[in-house]
């Protein structure tokens, strides 16, 4: 895979692995663009990385990923890579019921029905470029749930987009449409901090930055389905 001169868009850059995916990217001279539901994380991205682009955008929103969708084809028609990263993760006992389900914000949505959608709309836009890619992040608990069955619905998800990716990659071979899947770890970042606290998880975990810096390496010598560190 090319990994200089490209056009990306990053769901949930602005913090974590998409932070560093991004930060890997514009330092190997790529223009790359950054979507999130936070403005003052998304502004605290652009301060610290300049030459980076910013869009507010709820990818769980079916009219925010369309618009998001015509942001970029109208302001970056050469884009070609979508790196689906965006995620979330909840501690859910699900003894407790419907309620429990309910009380937070949706996994399902934002870690399996936004990079589905989101590859539906750009799918057609990037049949024809050069290195046209489509990343999808998962997570090694889409293996090894049983290491977290405190968190359910988060493995179920990205077990899901696992089996995705393979059939996407199928069939959008075809069409000149590359499909990776980055398989991390447990990495330091901000997701279900309040959860990992409860466990006494962390301190031992690889930055998101080093995660990266492995995982990319692998992803531009051709591999497509990137596991661990």
């Amino acid at each position: 895979m090319r990994i200089e001169n490209n056009t990306i868009l990053i769901t949930g850059g602005a913090t974590g692995i998409g932070y560093a995916i991004a930060k890997w990217f514009l330092e190997r001279n790529n223009k790359v663009i950054i979507c999130g539901r936070r403005t003052e994380k998304l502004e605290l991205a652009k301060k610290e990385l300049k030459e980076i682009e910013i869009f507010k955008c709820d990818v769980t929103d079916s009219k925010e990923r369309v618009n998001l969708f015509n942001y970029i084809s109208e302001n970056f028609p050469d884009l070609n890579i979508l790196i689906n990263n965006a995620g979330i993760q909840r501690d859910i006992d699900l003894s407790r019921g419907i309620l429990e389900l309910e009380a937070g914000e949706s996994e399902l949505k934002v870690n399996l029905e936004a990079p589905i959608y989101l590859s539906a709309l750009f799918t057609p836009f990037l049949k024809g470029k050069d290195n046209a890619t489509i990343v999808n992040v998962s997570s090694g608990l889409a293996f090894r749930a049983e290491f977290a069955t405190g968190m359910p619905i988060y493995c179920a998800t990205k077990a899901a987009l696992h089996a995705f990716s393979l059939a996407q990659r199928k069939q959008l071979e075809p069409h000149g449409i590359k499909v990776v899947e980055l398989i991390p770890p447990a990495v330091v970042s901000e997701l279900n901090m309040e959860g990992r606290k409860k466990r006494g998880v962390g301190f031992s975990m690889p930055s998101s930055e080093d995660y990266v810096n492995s995982a990319l390496a692998k992803m531009a010598v051709g591999e497509v389905e990137i596991r661990g560190i």
